[in-house]
């Protein structure tokens, strides 16, 4: 009898550890790689050979910038984190090496409607002193315009109404309310959020057990001086860290700058 007894018993922990064992999900990791296109074509930096939406001439000399927070949309209803803790990602396209993230947790097989990331980082996390080292500390944004750091440093040139060559600087961050309109930092009352969420068209996927999923995110560029607004160069000049009607124009554009595909 008793030895009938343990026979059940370990026929029934036996079969408890096999069905506990197949309910875990399999699990694949996942890369992001990052590119960047003007028109369909891979940036070509330093060189006036574009031409944006207003008409301005103009020539990109570097970009930097953030995303956060990648979410990945289940068939099922659930999110996937797949950056874990680790989900501020810099990119920089002065160096190469920022162009590939390696995503920190694994992501259950099966299929994926969507993703969305925010462009820059969330009020909540987008505070000074958040980074200590270079590249990331290097995209400070100045405390007395609202601290924390830059969304986006996009850095050229353009030729203006009388063909001179001019700098800009396409700063996305925190935005200011002024007293009366002044823009003098004296009369800042108020800051404006303008990190943003991005929601890629067609970005739906099938994670395979046993494989790498790899998933290019394209800045197209023209998009950022394109739509929904056209983007003048003449008309906001080169710098709009205290313009805030240029920064919300920039960042309502950036909704439609990224696509994605799978490889």
């Amino acid at each position: 009898m008793k030895l009938r007894t343990l026979a059940l018993l370990s026929l029934i922990f036996f079969f408890s550890y096999c069905k506990k064992d197949n309910d875990e999900p399999d699990m694949v990791s996942m890369q992001v790689h990052f590119a960047h296109h003007v028109d369909g074509k891979q940036l070509v930096k330093n060189k006036m050979v574009y031409v944006n939406e207003a008409g301005n001439p103009y020539e990109v000399t570097e970009i930097m910038y953030f995303i956060s927070e990648l979410k990945l949309f289940r068939s099922d209803g659930s999110v996937v984190k797949p950056a874990g803790d680790n989900d501020i990602h810099y990119i920089d396209t002065n160096d190469p090496s920022t162009f590939i993230w390696d995503l920190d947790a694994e992501i259950p097989v099966g299929t994926y409607d969507s993703l969305t990331f925010i462009f820059g980082i969330s009020e909540a996390r987008n505070k000074t002193g958040l980074f200590v080292n270079p590249p990331e500390v290097n995209m400070a944004w100045p405390p007395h315009l609202g601290g924390g750091y830059h969304y986006m440093m996009l850095n050229g040139f353009w030729l203006n109404t009388t063909g001179d060559r001019k700098s800009f600087n396409f700063h996305l961050g925190i935005g200011q309310i002024y007293r009366n309109n002044s823009g003098q930092v004296e009369d800042i009352i108020g800051f404006i959020q303008n990190y943003f969420l991005i929601k890629p068209p067609d970005s739906s996927f099938s994670a395979g057990k046993g494989q790498t999923v790899k998933a290019r995110f394209t800045m197209n560029i023209e998009n950022w001086f394109r739509e929904p607004h056209t983007y003048d160069h003449n008309q906001w000049g080169g710098a709009i860290m205290q313009n805030q009607d240029a920064i919300q124009m920039g960042c309502e554009n950036g909704r439609n700058v990224f696509s994605v595909e799978y490889f």
